[in-house]
């Protein structure tokens, strides 16, 4: 018999609650199957709360032991205890304020959820946010309540860590202290045969930080750039957003099962091991770009999430946005600004954009939920994120860092809202931003349109924008737009200097006298203009424009805005494999040509020139086809866009052979941006050259390679042309290795010919090192196999099987981890008749499963809309 249907949370049912909390005393007497949690929580009642006084804590999953107020012992008539928690009435409590005492067991060992308290091979560790807490210990675990832990762990184990500053330890065990109030969800434990390596940091004020990063023992010795991009990301904070840290320790630890990538417990970040640990014979380019990202990303929460957090989950983008536009700062500030700014927006398109589109569509700050593990989206996150930076495009960079300065000052310690986060704008720069705040409220992707002409001299241009229906939300008023722009001439020359409009309304017109324009500009009056607009991707919106392949070459060839000088090229390959698979006519030879002279630009950075040479992915194509009113084919798709690769190999020959001999970076490798540069470009020509069907560089470069990065890229190659040689003895080399082993399952399905990935996928499930209770190797297997489009939409429904098999499969154990990963399936209504037959027969049977999670419930809910 099934369960009855959750019912949905809404944002305007928010109350405060009734009792705070003045003060958490935990002690923690470790053991794998029955761990004691005794907690001495002070209480006093919420003047602001609006229920009858009743104190309701949330509880789940814990044996009660005893209970007792103010000293007092209660028995089962004084409470009443649910499988979601605990209610003593307002009868019973001693007055407004009081000490409550409990005493649970719970059972770490059987935890797999991981979400609590639970062991990762024999390690004790914690994951919280969003509701974890209430799987420790009875509390009211939401993030207004905030508080000072101290924590005592009692356990045999060596390693004894909690938030805070240490305050003393002894055999078998140690107490922390966090004098930072907090919420529960920023809790965190960590108990374990664990080794650091530490390092100390002098903040601006010139306080002495001691940083430790624990790991198991054996990987010590690949923390050394995590180490560093700590160091950099506290000094960056000092510097550019004047966040000085705030304790006397910082620490880290890698966990190998984590359904995350990382965790912000004040001062004790948790950590998945991929995202700390790295070498350069174990990791690649890429790895250090997450790693450097997420420790800044994790850091930085320290103030935007820790010290200032979310009044509830319904705020959630409050914290993710802020804190992912100051990591996506960050790492524009230590690499390549204009690299990073198009890798973002890749990313925004490849997630968000998808999500937008779909059944799963909703605001940056939704309305309701029914499990709130279903919102960290990319939605709350990347969308998020461009709406702060949108905020600083419109408001300008310096009355955006006096608005922060005054953010910090006026919410210090406080949980809050949207509303408190606008409202410092507002009184900083005077502006009304309530139209604004609808890009926290409306779901979908705006769509810009852009017509220009001239007449007698004049320029004249006019912007639209729609706002699409979604799911819930068929009407959409206009949105607030900034859109950056600047005019070229055919012959490349800018004649408008850079210039932002805001699209506030419907339509918006603007004229220029062109004569003007070329008299600024030094040039002769232009008989044709071609706008470049959206520069730096100033809003995360869909641009229609009406531009020729001719003007997307000039805008490749010239254009001083990089962003949309690699978006030229990128709509150029685009319209090129649309055009192959819609069967009409197009230049693609005119495009490559144009390509190649980007990529030979010495003067351009390598790391941009591999951009410029990327083919759009394959799920991107399928939405293209979808805006031209076809049905995307998915295996039509994966064949034009290789042989598109093999066309673009085969006529830069020539240049792609001289950029891969010019770009070697030498012996001795380095993370840093100008080498991983260099890599990238060097492994874009290998892949393009190996499509062509000539393997003699990529097998050379495997058999030398001195590093991950090149391994990796030679090995994809090798695999996309069908040998398995060289992926044996990848195996055989690093299969002592956990995170280098998932490299290698998840290469065996992505590159493979697309014939072999679903029977490859298969296989890889019987592999002895398969495991897919660990949430990092069933993304390996079953997430590549849902990420490559061609295998996963087969025909036959057999890909969708294999998803929808292991999903319920995994949905017993780890409901969180298999709810995120059901997205697979999001796209389902862009494909034909037939594939949306077989899937919506697999959504059904997930959907019918006897026991499914809450978590899964809603999302196959929401996508089969």
């Amino acid at each position: 018999m099934k369960d009855a249907v959750p019912q949905p949370i809404h944002l305007v049912d928010y109350r405060p609650p009734s009792h705070l909390v003045e003060d958490v005393h935990l002690t923690f007497r470790l053991s794998p199957k029955g761990t004691r949690v005794i907690a001495k929580i002070r209480f006093r009642a919420n003047p602001e709360g609006l229920d009858e006084g009743n104190l309701r804590l949330d509880g789940e999953n814990l044996r009660l032991i005893s209970l007792s107020l103010n000293g007092h012992p209660l028995t089962a008539l004084d409470y009443l205890l649910t499988p979601q928690g605990l209610t003593i009435p307002a009868e019973r409590l001693p007055g407004p304020a009081f000490t409550l005492c409990s005493e649970v067991e719970i059972d770490p060992e059987a935890n797999t959820a991981l979400e609590g308290l639970y062991t990762s091979n024999g390690m004790f560790c914690t994951q919280c946010e969003a509701e974890g807490f209430r799987k420790i210990t009875f509390y009211p675990d939401r993030p207004d309540v905030m508080a000072p832990f101290t924590v005592r762990i009692e356990s045999d184990l060596p390693v004894l860590l909690s938030n805070g500053n240490p305050l003393a330890s002894g055999e078998g065990w140690a107490e922390w202290h966090d004098p930072w109030p907090k919420p529960a969800y920023l809790f965190a434990l960590v108990a374990g045969d664990l080794v650091a390596q530490s390092d100390r940091f002098t903040t601006a004020s010139g306080r002495d930080v001691a940083l430790n990063i624990w790991v198991r023992p054996g990987d010590e010795d690949r923390c050394d750039y995590a180490m560093d991009a700590l160091k950099r990301s506290m000094a960056w904070d000092e510097q550019v957003y004047g966040r000085e840290y705030d304790l006397d320790i910082f620490n880290i630890v890698a966990v190998d099962d984590f359904n995350m990538g990382a965790m912000e417990n004040k001062g004790l970040n948790i950590f998945n091991s991929k995202y700390v640990l790295a070498s350069p014979e174990t990791a690649t380019d890429r790895d250090y770009d997450w790693i450097e990202g997420i420790v800044a990303h994790e850091y930085f929460h320290n103030w935007t999430g820790n010290r200032i957090t979310c009044r509830d989950w319904f705020q959630l983008c409050l914290k993710e946005g802020l804190t992912v536009f100051r990591d996506q700062q960050f790492s524009a500030d230590m690499r390549s600004a204009p690299v990073k700014r198009i890798e973002d927006v890749l990313q925004l398109r490849a997630r968000q954009f998808r999500e937008d589109g779909g059944p799963l569509a909703h605001p940056v700050r939704p309305e309701s939920y029914v499990e709130i593990n279903n919102f960290y989206t990319a939605t709350v996150y990347e969308k998020g994120a461009e709406l702060i930076r949108m905020l600083r495009e419109l408001v300008g960079p310096d009355a955006y860092a006096a608005a922060l300065d005054e953010y910090f000052a006026r919410h210090d310690g406080q949980a809050c809202t949207i509303e408190d986060w606008l409202q410092v704008f507002e009184d900083v720069t005077q502006r009304d931003l309530s139209q604004f705040k609808r890009w926290y409220t409306q779901a979908g992707t705006p769509r810009v349109s852009a017509e220009w002409h001239i007449a007698d001299g004049t320029l004249s241009l006019t912007l639209r924008q729609e706002v699409p229906a979604t799911p819930g939300q068929p009407l959409k008023e206009p949105a607030l737009i900034p859109v950056r722009l600047g005019m070229l001439t055919p012959e490349g020359a800018e004649i408008l200097p850079d210039m932002v409009i805001e699209l506030d309304s419907p339509e918006v017109s603007r004229s220029w006298d062109l004569a003007d324009l070329a008299q600024a500009a030094g040039v002769s009056v232009p008989q044709r203009v071609i706008p470049s607009l959206l520069r730096g991707f100033s809003a995360p919106v869909v641009l229609d424009a009406a531009l020729t392949p001719e003007d997307r070459a000039v805008l490749l060839a010239h254009d001083g805005d990089p962003f949309n000088r690699w978006e030229a090229g990128r709509r150029l390959l685009r319209e090129a494999l649309v055009a192959d698979l819609a069967q009409t006519r197009f230049d693609t030879a005119g495009v490559i040509e144009a390509l190649g002279h980007a990529a030979g630009d010495t003067h351009l950075d390598p790391a941009f020139r591999a951009l410029v040479l990327s083919l759009p992915s394959e799920d991107d194509i399928a939405q293209a086809i979808c805006d031209i009113g076809l049905v995307p084919d998915p295996v039509a798709i994966a064949d034009a866009h290789r042989a598109l690769s093999a066309r673009m190999g085969a006529a830069l020959g020539p240049l792609l052979q001289r950029l891969y001999a010019e770009n070697d970076p030498g012996p001795a490798y380095s993370p840093a941006a100008e080498d991983a540069g260099k890599r990238a470009l060097r492994n874009t020509a290998l892949r393009l050259l190996s499509l062509t069907g000539d393997l003699t560089l990529a097998r050379a470069q495997f058999e030398n390679a001195r590093n991950m990065t090149d391994q990796v890229a030679a090995l994809s190659c090798l695999i996309a042309g069908g040998e398995t040689e060289a992926a044996a003895r990848f195996e055989a080399q690093w299969q002592g290795d956990r995170l280098v082993m998932d490299k290698w399952f998840m290469l065996q399905i992505a590159q493979a010919p697309r014939d072999m990935a679903l029977d490859r996928a298969k296989a890889l499930t019987e592999h002895p090192l398969f495991d897919w209770k660990n949430p990092n190797r069933f993304r390996s297997v079953i997430g590549a196999l849902g990420q490559t489009p061609a295998a996963f939409h087969d025909p036959s429904g057999a890909g969708y099987r294999f998803v929808a098999d292991w999903l319920i499969r995994l949905d017993g154990l780890n409901p969180q981890t298999a709810a995120r990963m059901s997205t697979l399936f999001e796209t389902w209504r862009r494909y034909d008749a037939d594939r949306q037959e077989l899937i919506r027969a697999e959504l059904e049977r997930i959907a019918a499963t006897e026991g499914l999670s809450r978590d899964m419930s809603e999302m196959v809910a929401r996508i089969s809309g």
